[in-house]
Order: structure tokens, then C-alpha cells, then sequence
């Protein structure tokens, strides 16, 4: 069977089709499995015609029935399995192109020329099953993608100015407002306007309970609704929610190809040419030196059929194609099989800081009501919280949100004025309230130093600023007044990731070196992530060209580096890295073009978890090129130095590409994910 057939005979769909499910129970957690059926395939029923011709042939053969009995079951067989492959070497003839498909067939008409018509009708059998079994893989691959889809239902309510209608998941678009019934799937990624419900997310987070939906909360397309109602905004384009993505990049994928298999290809015709000379030879040679025709023939069919290449051909791109359907169902975006392939050869890893290893947005990590104030926590936190409200800057949100959190009530605020690179100040509850940075107590010059070095990253807006009268280190300190008197002080840092020292720690176990941290960010900010994440190797204060510089100087010491970033700063570095990484949620849109693969829920264990899959299936691909020249091989000199039955060749030659081609889908099993900890996997 060609690797054409093999890659592109079975199609993925990317239309969203699948009818919502309608109540919550055990079997809706997991993605509806659509299972392509061996006789659903044309290869497998031309295949069991042939088999059933054939078998029906065999035992009127051996007891040397008249020939008009049996002989036109075996020529059935002959066309039921022949048919398509001929057709297919033929029209790779006329492009000037060697088919391998061809040879087989070619070596079955040869038997039956010189009257082993049994064995070349075993050839067709083999050759047809093995096509057939070969089809199925294909499909089952495709139905892994495919089934991906089945998580989103096809059709949503959207809610109107005039009522209630239902539409196509496809015609929804953002900003849309759907209603999402108890038990219904959600048709599109959003956040919750209003409702509170329970979400089945197993299939999208791997988080194994129900979680709880409130207004403000995101939501995924997928996930199932639990026992509530809930209104739905739609924040991205069901045409790039995450799992139409997942099937538009393996599709894509799957139409790349590997450097392994582009060399194979490349020689695969030189030696389909050989393979016909040398044929020609052991069929010439022998009868130079008085063989008869019929032995010359025989062992120059069977030479044909055991020196074919099949077997060579698909040893590359079923292993590649596995893992990146694997990787695709566990929020692993992998652009290409070269990408894939690229991934398991990196030995070192270079990671960015903001957004990357941290969470990318602030948060407050210490409330510090100042003595005689008369205020707790909770009253400065509100205190605070409630001047902040209407700011829409990326402190204030997360001093919002950190109130919000403890369930504190926030006055309304008044008089609202900001002043940028100084704060916020608005009248709560009769009293001026002033929150932003220190007027005292902070050297201006060195502050607003830090807060430049600490702008130079990401573009996050998160400026780390240092107070020398604190003992925070990396954190953004906010002060706050009431009527001009200082009443505490907020501090506010970007914590690195739960997973970050367990992705460096994996990292590290894979590439035999611990991974270097490039960032702008300030020294002592990214000393203190580093220090957090087990990291030795940093590098701060870094503009995009020096990230790029850094990465092309240890390439050049000999190192295939992988880079990991997610800002417009990162895609230079992205681009020069032997393989690039990007984080999916907060990723900016240049560094997800730039990148090899990316991430779609942030989650960075994820990343030595598709390292080591790529490192398997080019084990995969060493494997089976090994199993397929020994094949060859053996069969060769088998039917060269001896004796080898066309029976046994066909069974040989077969039976090697089957095996090949099972191997490399081995990757599609749930247990070829594993995580740096061992952990079960998470699936998407």
C-alpha cells in the first residue's frame, strides 16, 4: 500500500456535527468515540472478497478438481484485491513515478504466467488484507481527531433582543450571548454573564469534579453544563475555539512531512528502479547458465516482492502523526510532523519568565494595615479595593479581585481620578482615598529604574517596582491613604506557576542540564522565580535581541535549544530556537505564529510531556526502519543464496509492513502521555 493511501485515505473532518447531549451522566464525561468499522472501509470488502474467492478456490484446487471449477473464483480474487492498487501504480507510471503497488502486482501477474496461479493469488490475498488493516489504522487516527469534535454540539441557543433562537455553532460569534440549559453542552469558549451551575470539564482540564460556575467565570466549548442555567458570552470564534483548533493543526500536520521521511522518499524511487534491474538480473542470469524459464521467473518474482520497500516507507509518518494526535488531545498544539520531530532532539531548554513560568498577571500576596490605622486586613484590603474599582489598570484588577475573594463589600467610590505611573484617587464613604506608589521611603530614581527593567518584558504592564523599606523581593508595593495619612500597604507579585518547578525539574531530567531563564525582567525579580523553580542559569534584563543572542550562542556551543515564551518579545527567539514552545492562553498572536507547537491551557508540565512523546515516536521510527531492513534483508539473501517459497516471501514481506505500521500507532494509547511526575495524564 503507498504512503499517500496510508496518510491521506481516510479524511478529518472539521465540521462540528454532533448533537448536544442532553442529560448528565457517567457516559457523557468522556468524548463520544465514533469507531470506523473494518467493513465500512472499500479496502477491507474488496480485501474480503478476494480472502472469501480465494479460500473458496483452495480446496477445489487440492483435489484436482477441473480447472473452470476454481479458476474463476481465483481470478475474482485477482481483481477484487488488484483492482485498486494496479490502478494507483498505473497513474503513478503515467507521472513518471515508480509505485510500489505496482511491483506487487506485477510479481502476481508473473506467477500466474508461469502457472502458479495459486501463489499470486496468495500474493493479492496478503497484499489486499494488509491494505485493508493498514486503511483501518488510518482511520482510527483520523477517528481520534475526529472525535475531539464530538465534544461540541451542533447547534446553541442564542439569546436576542426578540427571544430565543436556535443557530449553528458555526454562524455564533463573539460577543453572542447563548442560553445554556441544564445537561447541554457549551457551544463556544465564553465567560458566564449570569447563573450559577456546575461544569463537567474532565474532557477539556482533566480536573476529575464538577466546578463551580458563577458570573465572570470562563467557560469551554465541550464541557458539560450540570443542574443550572447559565448565560454564556462567546469570547472566540467556535472556528478557533480549542479543539477546532486542535483538528485544524493535526490536519495540517498531517500533510508535513519529517526529514526521516523525506530522505526515504527521496531514495524510495532510486531503489524502486533498483529493485526492478536487479530483478530483471536474477531472472536473466540464471537462465544465461541454463535454468529453466519457469525456476528463472519464480525466484525473480519472489526477489520483487521481498526487495520492496514498503515495509521502509511507512516506518516514519504513523509514529509522528500518532503523537501528534496524542499531544493534540492533551493541549498540545504541534504545528508539523518536522516540528514533532524537532522537539525529541533538544538538549537544553531556555524558558521566559513573565507569562511563561509565572502566571503573567499580578496578584496581592501580603495586605499590611499600618499601626494605629485602626484598620485589619479586610478593612484595608476593602479600603483599597473599593478606590480601585474603576480602574481598569492591572494592579487595580487584582486588588479587586483580591477582595472579591474574602467576600468583602466595596463602597461606592466618588470623584474617581487616575493618575498614570502614580495611581488611583476617589472619595469612599466621605473619606479621600489615595492607592498607588510610595512618596516616601523609596529611592525615585532606583524605583523608577526597576520598573523600566521591569517593563522591558512581556508587555504585560505588570511594572516591578522594589520598596527598600520592605523585605519583598520581585513584588510591586502599593501604599494607601486616607486624608493624606498613611493607613497600609498592599504588596502585589507575580507568582510563578503551581507547575513551573516541576516542568524545570523535568526539563532538566531530559536534557542532562538545567534549563536557562531569559528574561527582562529585573535581577532580583527573576532571581527570586528562579530560586522558586529550582532554575540555576539566569539571565535578566534582557531586550528581545538579546533573548535571541542567547539562544544562537549556545546553539552555537553545539546545544539544540528549546525556547518557551508567550510574548511579541519572545517571537524572535521563538524563531531561532531549534524548537519553540508558545503558551496558549496569554500568548500573543505573533509568538503562537512563530512557534512549533503551543499550549493551549498553560499547563508548562505539559511541555517535558510532549518532549518525551516526540523523543518515543522517533524511537518509534528508528525501530521500524530497523525492523524493516531486516526483513528485507534476510528475505533477500534467503531467496538469493537458497531457496525461499513465494508463499513464505509474500507472508514475510506482508507481515513486516503490517507490523510496521501497527507499531507506529501504538502512540495513540492514552498511556504514551505521561507527565514528568508520573501522574495520571490530563486529558483535553
Amino acid at each position: 500500500m503507498s504512503l499517500h493511501v496510508f496518510l491521506y485515505g481516510a479524511g478529518v473532518s472539521s465540521t462540528l456535527d454532533s448533537p448536544p447531549v442532553p442529560t448528565l451522566d457517567a457516559s457523557a464525561r468522556t468524548a463520544p468515540r465514533r469507531r470506523t468499522r473494518f467493513l465500512a472501509l472499500p479496502e477491507a470488502r474488496w480485501a474480503l472478497l478476494a480472502t472469501a474467492t480465494f479460500l473458496s478456490a483452495l480446496p477445489l484446487h487440492f483435489a484436482d478438481a477441473p480447472g473452470w471449477t476454481y479458476g474463476p473464483l481465483y481470478a475474482i480474487a485477482y481483481l477484487a484485491g488488484g483492482w485498486e492498487p494496479a490502478l494507483e501504480g498505473l497513474r503513478a507510471l503515467r507521472g513518471k513515478t515508480l509505485d510500489v503497488d505496482l511491483l506487487m502486482i506485477v510479481a502476481a501477474l508473473g506467477a500466474a504466467a508461469i502457472g502458479q496461479v495459486l501463489d499470486g493469488a496468495l500474493l493479492i490475498v496478503i497484499f489486499a488484507t494488509s491494505g485493508a488493516l493498514e486503511a483501518l489504522a488510518t482511520a482510527r487516527t483520523a477517528d481520534s481527531v475526529r472525535g475531539l469534535l464530538d465534544l461540541a454540539p451542533a447547534t446553541a441557543t442564542r439569546v436576542t433582543a426578540d427571544g430565543e433562537e436556535s443557530v449553528r455553532v458555526n454562524r455564533l460569534s463573539v460577543g453572542d450571548e447563548l442560553l445554556i440549559r441544564p445537561g447541554e453542552r457549551i457551544g463556544a469558549d465564553g465567560r458566564v454573564l449570569d447563573g450559577t451551575s456546575e461544569a463537567d470539564q474532565a474532557t477539556i482540564t482533566g480536573e476529575p469534579l464538577p466546578v463551580l460556575k458563577t458570573p465572570g467565570d470562563e467557560v469551554f466549548a465541550g464541557t458539560l453544563n450540570g443542574t443550572g442555567a447559565l448565560r454564556v458570552r462567546v469570547e472566540r470564534d467556535p472556528a478557533d475555539s480549542v479543539i477546532a483548533r486542535i483538528v485544524t493543526l493535526v490536519e495540517e500536520a498531517s500533510r508535513t512531512k519529517a526529514p526521516t521521511q523525506l530522505f526515504i522518499e527521496k531514495i524510495e524511487q532510486r531503489y524502486a528502479v533498483g529493485v526492478v534491474a536487479a530483478t530483471l538480473t536474477v531472472f536473466a542470469v540464471p537462465l544465461a547458465f541454463g535454468a529453466d524459464l519457469t525456476g528463472a521467473l519464480l525466484r525473480a518474482m519472489t526477489f520483487m516482492i521481498v526487495a520492496s520497500p514498503c515495509a521502509v516507507v511507512l516506518a516514519t509518518m504513523p509514529p509522528l502523526l500518532s503523537a501528534i494526535a496524542t499531544a493534540g488531545r492533551h493541549g498540545v498544539l504541534v504545528k508539523s510532523a518536522l516540528a514533532m520531530e524537532r522537539l525529541g532532539e533538544i538538549d537544553t531548554a531556555a524558558l521566559d519568565k513573565t507569562g511563561t513560568l509565572t502566571e503573567g498577571a499580578p496578584e496581592v500576596t501580603a495586605v499590611c494595615p499600618a499601626t494605629g490605622s485602626g484598620l485589619d486586613e479586610d478593612a484595608l484590603l476593602a479600603l483599597a479595593a473599593a478606590a480601585e474599582h474603576p480602574s481598569e489598570h492591572p494592579l487595580a484588577r487584582a486588588i479587586v479581585v483580591a477582595a472579591r475573594a474574602r467576600d468583602l463589600r466595596l463602597a461606592p467610590a466618588r470623584d474617581f481620578t487616575a493618575k498614570p505611573g502614580h495611581g488611583v484617587t476617589a472619595t469612599v464613604d466621605g473619606r479621600f482615598v489615595t492607592v498607588g506608589r510610595p512618596d516616601s521611603g523609596l529611592d525615585a530614581e532606583a524605583d523608577t529604574d526597576a520598573e523600566a527593567e521591569a517593563d522591558t518584558d512581556a508587555g504585560t504592564g505588570t511594572g516591578t517596582r522594589m520598596d527598600r523599606d520592605t523585605d519583598v523581593e520581585g513584588g510591586t508595593v502599593v501604599r494607601v491613604e486616607r486624608d493624606g495619612a498613611l493607613v497600609g500597604t498592599l504588596v502585589l507579585a507575580d507568582r510563578p506557576r503551581a507547575d513551573a518547578a516541576e516542568t524545570a525539574a523535568g526539563l532538566t531530567a531530559l536534557t542532562g542540564t538545567s534549563p536557562v531563564l531569559l528574561t527582562g525582567d529585573n535581577p532580583r525579580a527573576a532571581a527570586q522565580v528562579a530560586t522558586a523553580t529550582g532554575i540555576t542559569d539566569v539571565r535578566a534584563s534582557l531586550l528581545p535581541e538579546d533573548k535571541v543572542t542567547a539562544v544562537r550562542e549556545l546553539q552555537r556551543a553545539g546545544r539544540k535549544v528549546l525556547f518557551v515564551g508567550d510574548g511579541v518579545n519572545d517571537a524572535p527567539a521563538l524563531a531561532a530556537a531549534h524548537a519553540g514552545v508558545a503558551m496558549g492562553r496569554a500568548g500573543s498572536d505573533l509568538a503562537l505564529e512563530t512557534a512549533d507547537a503551543v499550549v493551549v491551557r498553560d499547563e508548562l508540565a505539559a511541555i517535558p510531556a510532549v518532549v518525551r512523546l516526540s523523543r518515543a515516536a522517533r524511537r518509534l521510527v528508528v525501530q521500524n526502519l530497523l525492523v524493516a531492513g531486516t526483513f528485507i534483508t534476510v528475505l533477500v539473501l534467503w531467496d538469493l543464496l537458497g531457496h525461499l517459497p513465494l508463499p513464505l516471501g509474500v507472508a514475510g514481506h506482508e507481515g513486516s509492513t503490517v507490523l510496521v505500521g501497527l507499531n507506529g500507532l501504538r502512540l495513540l494509547r492514552e498511556s504514551a502521555w505521561r507527565r514528568p511526575d508520573g501522574g495520571r495524564p490530563r486529558a483535553l
